[in-house]
């Protein structure tokens, strides 16, 4: 792919590397843990990549938004490097994918990101309301040469070459007749996401949480951090924010886990009933066939 046409598809602000010109201050709730939890984004040089660092532990240790370093993926994604875990990445790193956002040290001050109303626009907002800039690097894009698939169970992830990078997922949930099937096609720009897929909600049925619940596994969850379908309905008072919220955030999810590879992609992924954990099996399979041009 020529120099020209990846100019062609990327605005001239995303080819250089971009950090923040200033620390942000975000304070929240994490969703599993409940734990209160101060997160601290810390502008970073050229080449510094997403570090998340927990400042509540011994050594501070730092754990690096890399596929390498996923532990676990539990209806969220773990990072995790030694005893030290950041827990529920995927919303801020689908933000920091759709602003651009190279280069950060992200200090937490608990285990995991705050959950905040439980999509990424929360991210989108604060770190909009900060001056971002540039650093004097190029960026390398990732792109593929010829097709690459996935297929485990009932899950189906393709790899498309393409000159801009386009998320395609269909949605089926045969348990809930509220929710069936959905599907939605996003061709990324950075004003689309914010306004089609960043408001778009996490989501769950409430017999699949009501276990969960009485084991305390969900403790700083509830209707303003989550879509709820119970008895075939919405249980949040304001209901959906989209007809389709539900398989919006599906995309949102997976841009976030797809930006574990280090790099804006370039690709049409062609998604059918991806969960964390078969995006970041995915992700590594991408990994080993994805080519990196500087622009």
């Amino acid at each position: 792919m020529s120099l020209e046409v990846l100019e062609a598809h990327l605005s001239t602000s995303l080819l250089a590397q971009r950090t923040l010109a200033s620390p942000i201050k975000i304070e929240g709730r994490g969703l599993f843990t409940g734990q209160a939890v101060q997160m601290l984004l810390q502008p970073a040089e050229a080449g510094h990549g997403i570090i998340f660092q927990r400042v509540d532990l011994p050594g501070q240790p730092l754990i690096p938004a890399r596929l390498e370093y996923v532990k676990a993926t539990p209806r969220c994604t773990i990072l995790g490097r030694g005893d030290a875990e950041v827990q529920t990445v995927e919303h801020f790193l689908s933000a920091l994918a759709a602003l651009g956002i190279d280069n950060l040290l992200v200090q937490l001050s608990s285990p995991e990101v705050p959950i905040g109303d439980g999509s990424a626009l929360p991210f989108i907002e604060h770190i909009n309301r900060a001056e971002k800039c540039d650093v004097k690097a190029p960026k390398q894009i990732a792109t593929v040469t010829s097709p690459i698939y996935f297929s485990k169970n009932d899950v189906t992830i393709i790899a498309l070459p393409s000159e801009e990078l386009r998320i395609s997922y269909t949605l089926y949930y045969p348990q809930s007749s509220f929710i069936g099937s959905q599907f939605y096609s996003f061709a990324f720009n950075e004003e689309r996401f914010i306004q089609e897929i960043a408001p778009s909600r996490t989501f769950c049925l409430f017999e699949e949480i009501s276990p969960l619940l009485d084991q305390g596994l969900i403790r700083g969850g509830g209707l303003e951090s989550a879509v709820v379908i119970k008895d075939e309905q919405v249980a949040n008072p304001e209901g959906l924010r989209f007809p389709d919220e539900m398989v919006r955030h599906k995309i949102l999810d997976l841009l976030g886990d797809l930006y574990l590879l280090g790099n804006p992609l370039l690709a049409h992924i062609i998604a059918i009933r991806s969960g964390h954990a078969t995006n970041i099996e995915f992700a590594k399979c991408l990994q080993n066939h994805m080519k990196k041009e500087i622009v």
